[in-house]
């Protein structure tokens, strides 16, 4: 197999090498809407790791009739990427868990106990960025109860909850993490949710950042971010990061 790896297409910069383990993205090959294709997913990776990750949680959405995956095709997409990774000797730590939608369906996929965790029983949910998740408390009840730790990704995403600042902590007080998607503090998602992003850096919210990569527009926004000093000392501000627990 070809490997992008083998090409020194530019200089590393390893700023973003204290984050280290990417554990929100869309690299899984042809499994939802990210990465269409095997090659696409190894350049992406490849992208990456020249900013300093060494370690990739792949997480494809979960989502009804529009991605239903399930831990079979999921873990088969996976199989997929770390197939190459270990015939192309790719110096990188793989895993795979989801990103699940909360709706009425998340609570039935809970019940049967099919779910697909990261290390350490963390399941990472969202919400639509259109209205908010009626049940979103009781998912993350839910899962605590099945022994699961809630991550909620991209709070800082979800435009009705803007003018209502307190709700970020009321998820952690009802035990949820919260991820930040690194794109947030750029701008790349509009001015609103990088206000609203470093706001929520500011309180401290943060214990997770995701790079929620789907294509090559992401990867260069991340690029240019990881030159920006400015972001990289926010993010490097974070005083509970757990990403490298993982």
């Amino acid at each position: 197999m070809f490997s992008f790896f083998k090409k020194k297409s530019q200089q590393p910069n390893d700023s973003l090498a204290f984050i280290g383990t990417d554990m929100h993205n869309h690299l899984l090959p042809g499994i939802d809407d990210g990465s269409p294709d095997l090659d696409t997913s190894l350049q992406l990776m490849e992208g990456l790791m020249q900013l300093g990750y060494h370690s990739f949680y792949c997480t494809p959405h979960v989502l009804g009739e529009v991605h239903p995956n399930t831990p079979e095709t999921i873990g088969a997409a996976f199989q997929v990427l770390q197939s190459a990774v270990v015939a192309d000797n790719i110096p990188v730590k793989l895993g795979y868990s989801a990103e699940y939608m909360v709706d009425y369906d998340v609570e039935d996929i809970i019940k049967t106990g099919k779910l697909v965790a990261l290390p350490g029983n963390r399941i990472l949910i969202e919400m639509s960025y259109a209205v908010d998740s009626p049940n979103i408390k009781e998912v993350i009840f839910q899962l605590q109860t099945k022994g699961y730790s809630p991550i909620l990704a991209h709070p800082e995403r979800y435009p009705y909850y803007y003018n209502r600042f307190s709700v970020y902590e009321s998820f952690l007080d009802a035990g949820a993490d919260l991820q930040l998607n690194i794109l947030s503090l750029t701008g790349y998602y509009g001015s609103e949710t990088k206000r609203i992003a470093e706001k929520i850096l500011q309180a401290d919210f943060y214990n997770w950042i995701g790079t929620d990569l789907h294509h090559f527009r992401h990867l260069a926004a991340i690029q240019n971010l990881a030159g920006t000093s400015k972001i990289v000392k926010q993010l490097e501000r974070i005083k509970n990061l757990k990403n490298n627990q993982l």
